[in-house]
């Protein structure tokens, strides 16, 4: 399927899917609720400020992928919306709420995906959110792609690849190609997991020891 979506269609999207999931007692979402969604201030990378007509524009280009739609089956005198996402995709829970995440805040590190997600899908532990990703980089066609680590930072970031391919992505080789390379990909996956893991090992130590880390008073030799 060949969708590029923009930052508002990328956008209304992602809303449907969070409220889906957060707030299922008002979903689906009639388009004033929806425009307030894809406007607020808080869970949104960049805040943006979408009018009415973008926000129709977005849900017809979205209608016309099948990734959303007038809701069925609503006994209401308002039109709402709702995506269709699960039928195109067959997400499970923690792909959804990974890709939803990407969709409303841009590329990020798996543990702060294992944060975000938290209202729409715990995932016990970094390996889990791992996987997930690993899942939706291995689609044919990929829904995910690594970025390359940037200058002073620690760990890689992912992007959604719904609105095309990000700039500086690192190419994830397909299924076929070389043995090494998938084997290179789940070698670096295990080691991601284990350097957070020694991380949190890290900072649980240094809480625990407290003030420990102070220099040893001088010897009296």
């Amino acid at each position: 399927m060949d969708i590029v979506l923009n930052a508002a269609e990328a956008r209304v999207l992602g809303a449907l899917m969070e409220k889906e999931a957060t707030t299922p007692e008002y979903y689906p979402l009639s388009l004033n609720a929806l425009i307030n969604a894809c406007n607020q201030k808080n869970n949104r990378e960049p805040v943006m400020q979408l009018g009415e007509e973008a926000v129709r524009m977005a849900l017809h280009r979205l209608q016309d992928h099948g990734l959303a739609a007038p809701a069925r089956g609503i006994d209401s005198r308002v039109t709402k919306y709702e995506h269709r996402l699960q039928e195109v995709f067959n997400f499970s829970r923690g792909e959804a709420a990974v890709m939803c995440v990407l969709l409303l805040r841009g590329p990020q590190t798996p543990g702060e995906l294992r944060g975000r997600t938290e209202r729409m899908h715990r995932f016990e532990e970094l390996e889990d959110v791992l996987s997930v990703l690993q899942k939706l980089v291995q689609r044919e066609p990929a829904l995910v792609v690594a970025l390359p680590r940037q200058p002073g930072t620690k760990e890689i970031r992912y992007a959604h690849l719904l609105s095309g391919e990000p700039e500086m992505a690192v190419v994830v080789p397909a299924h076929g190609q070389s043995e090494t390379s998938g084997s290179d990909r789940e070698r670096l996956t295990r080691l991601e997991a284990e350097v957070a893991r020694l991380r949190e090992e890290l900072d649980t130590l240094r809480a625990r020891l407290g003030g420990s880390d102070d220099p040893a008073p001088p010897s009296d030799e």
